[in-house]
């Protein structure tokens, strides 16, 4: 069963299975796997990213990604809170939230996280991380997301078709 930590206690996750994500595994820990994947792979393989382009703008590069994509995700994960909804998928949502990033991005949390990961994968020069966290995007988009659009649909209705119709899934 996963967990989750609040307030210093453990508490079994609801919602994170079934449906909405058949691995029960949190979308943030699947990130976390698929580049850990990747940096296993690179250590049996090495195949950087400095082999192909130039340093500074790889280092460079990465750590824009990496400040972009934990502040996107941050962000996201703050409005989240600050309006007492949750942000664990398939959950029942207390608001629609569509304001700060979610004005531009119905995933800014995923989008997000990918981007940190991206930058992390760039700055740690581990090119064969891009691939498992391109599969955790897929598994994403084609299961998880498609679970939590349909429970939104059913608890919001067509305020959150008018939403989806005017913000893009990812970018």
């Amino acid at each position: 069963m996963t967990a989750h930590v609040l307030k210093g206690r453990l508490r079994p996750l609801r919602g994170v299975g079934s449906s909405v994500n058949p691995l029960h595994v949190p979308p943030p820990v699947l990130f976390t796997i698929g580049y850990l994947v990747g940096l296993v792979v690179q250590l049996l393989v090495p195949f950087t990213f400095t082999t192909v382009l130039l340093p500074v703008g790889v280092y460079s590069i990465g750590a824009i990604l990496f400040v972009v994509g934990a502040g996107f995700a941050g962000w996201a994960l703050w409005i989240f809170h600050n309006e007492h909804t949750t942000t664990v998928p398939g959950e029942k949502s207390a608001k629609l939230v569509t304001w700060g990033p979610y004005r531009f991005t119905r995933n800014p949390m995923y989008l997000g996280l990918f981007l940190f990961f991206a930058g992390v994968s760039m700055i740690s020069d581990s090119i064969w991380s891009i691939p498992p966290l391109l599969v955790v995007v897929y598994f994403l988009n084609s299961t998880v997301i498609v679970g939590e659009e349909r429970r939104l649909r059913a608890d919001f209705g067509e305020e959150y078709g008018r939403y989806a119709s005017k913000v893009r899934r990812w970018i």
